[in-house]
């Protein structure tokens, strides 16, 4: 009896599990902006476009939703969150305050290992921005700060920087007025080039700078965009 119920609870484990492919895919979609603030995520539909149980579909949705990039209402399902005006100054308020320290810890930190694997992602972004690729451009863009706070290697303050990069992207998904506002590639440039000097305060200003900017670059008047169709932007990103 014992041996039965500890295979069923690992079988339960196991199926559970499969979360995680379904989550990074959706947290690309979102973090990305092909999927809007806003947008309904039914469980059965999600299920069938990702050929999964709604048991692993409402796994992913809850840990989206720990991250703050989803919110569960109750008797209504699972939407892609839609940060307030208040909370859009309050997130980049945030990381104006915590990335600047970052920055400084990631110049006194980083190897020249670390220099190069930005360099090249500095070059992915640009490649991506030119070639019409915004949802990638994107994605890479926010992918810099983290990968920043990383080199910084402060696991608490890179816990802060991950969510709150996250969250910024939905921001300006719903409030960006120029579409550079992701994709300041000479901003990540100078950033770079400070870390490889080993420059903390030249890196603290410049990321305090760009974080300002980020945010000038925010219309906090406009309407929410239109949501897409779901199984048209998740169709071909099963994982």
């Amino acid at each position: 009896m014992t041996y039965t119920r500890e295979t069923s609870l690992k079988q339960d484990s196991a199926r559970i599990a499969g979360w995680r492919p379904l989550y990074d895919s959706l947290r690309e979609a979102i973090i990305s902006h092909r999927l809007s603030p806003g947008t309904k995520l039914p469980e059965d539909e999600l299920a069938s476009i990702y050929s999964v149980s709604r048991t692993i579909v409402r796994a992913a949705l809850q840990a989206l939703a720990h991250d703050r990039l989803v919110q569960l209402k109750p008797n209504r399902g699972a939407f892609i969150a839609e940060p307030s005006k208040k909370e859009a100054r309050e997130i980049f308020e945030a990381r104006a305050l915590i990335e600047p320290k970052v920055a400084a810890l990631a110049a006194t930190a980083a190897k020249p290992a670390d220099i190069v694997r930005l360099r090249q992602h500095l070059e992915r972004e640009h490649e991506a921005l030119h070639a019409g690729r915004d949802a990638d451009a994107i994605a890479l863009s926010a992918r810099f700060h983290v990968d920043i706070a990383e080199i910084a290697d402060h696991s608490i303050l890179t816990g802060f920087v991950r969510d709150l990069v996250s969250r910024s992207s939905l921001i300006i998904a719903l409030y960006w007025r120029r579409r550079d506002t992701t994709c300041e590639r000479h901003a990540h440039q100078a950033l770079c080039d400070a870390l490889a000097k080993g420059a903390e305060s030249d890196a603290a200003a410049l990321m305090k700078s760009h974080i300002v900017d980020l945010l000038s670059g925010l219309d906090l008047g406009r309407e929410k965009k239109e949501t897409s169709r779901l199984a048209d932007v998740l169709a071909i990103d099963k994982p």
